[in-house]
């Protein structure tokens, strides 16, 4: 019973609170969550090229398609024209025709008078008004044109510049919002290596101390031992040189001795009490710290879920 309980003592000065298995287990778990973290950033990268490539046949779908309708649209607008053309070159035609018949009327009406005259004013009255009349037609039927086909293609320009403008604005926030999600992911990932760094040397910091303190403590039982070894030796000469004289007197010696050597024998086990309670008490506080290291982990790893 003795053998196995300083078995445990010594098991538990030797592990302490924290066994070799939950360590290699803690160094496991955040093994893991350092592949799942870098995972999800290149995860998040091949997804940001594809939305790009997305937004980019976007872009150009939409582009080809203006083109297409503003095509469309002019060719609707020369058929357009086309037509009104035909139409004002007809009734040009008709108008033509009915003065002409006119002064034809008239000058039949005349011709027995003054034939030779009238014909003269006729040819150059008939000349003079169709050229005048058709040059002013077609310059203001040019001028009709170009004013219109101007503010089609200024429309277009306008439209096509919001639309670029538009995209480079989206292109901008959406490429400033990358860059404050990757700055958040460094600094999470940074104060988590640096918590780790210094938990691992508060961890070694603790394990040389309990290794001096088992040190020391070997040490002082050795001394211990040796020491009451020699006052045993000499307590034994004493006690042998006096039970020759007095045997006597040497059996109350030799009682006395025992005592002596229970009552060191306690006070012994007494301070090695005491230093077990000690040891116990440090490793409950190291323990709380590690529990508060934890939670603090977990507060940061939840402010990052909640962010990605």
């Amino acid at each position: 019973y003795l053998a196995k309980k300083f078995f445990y003592l010594w098991a538990k000065i030797t592990f302490g609170q924290v066994l070799p298995s939950k360590a290699r287990c803690f160094y496991d778990q955040k093994i893991l969550q350092k592949t799942l973290g870098e995972w999800k950033e290149q995860w998040t990268l091949r997804r940001e090229k594809k939305v790009n490539l997305r937004a980019d046949n976007h872009y150009r779908r939409l582009l080809l398609n203006l083109i297409f309708k503003a095509w469309r649209a002019y060719v609707c607008q020369q058929q357009g024209k086309r037509k009104k053309y035909y139409v004002a070159e007809s009734h040009a035609k008709k108008q033509t025709l009915l003065r002409t018949w006119q002064h034809w009327l008239v000058y039949v009406d005349v011709q027995r008078t003054k034939h030779g005259m009238q014909s003269m004013a006729l040819a150059f009255r008939k000349r003079s008004c169709l050229r005048i009349s058709w040059a002013v037609w077609r310059r203001q039927h040019y001028q009709k044109c170009s004013g219109h086909k101007m503010n089609i293609l200024a429309l277009q320009h306008w439209a096509q510049s919001l639309q670029f403008r538009a995209w480079l604005q989206w292109r901008e926030l959406y490429l400033h919002t990358q860059n404050e999600k990757q700055k958040d992911t460094r600094a999470v990932t940074h104060h988590q290596h640096w918590e780790l760094r210094r938990c691992v040397g508060a961890w070694l910091g603790y394990l040389n101390l309990h290794r001096v303190k088992k040190r020391q403590n070997e040490l002082a039982q050795e001394f211990h031992r040796s020491r009451t070894l020699r006052r045993c030796f000499s307590d034994w000469q004493l006690s042998r040189e006096c039970r020759r004289r007095m045997r006597a007197h040497g059996r109350d010696l030799e009682k006395q001795a025992a005592r002596i050597a229970l009552w060191r024998v306690f006070a012994h086990w007494k301070h090695y009490v005491v230093l077990c309670v000690e040891e116990a008490q440090q490793c409950e506080l190291a323990e709380k710290h590690y529990k508060c290291h934890l939670l603090v982990l977990q507060k940061y790893w939840n402010r990052w879920k909640s962010r990605l």
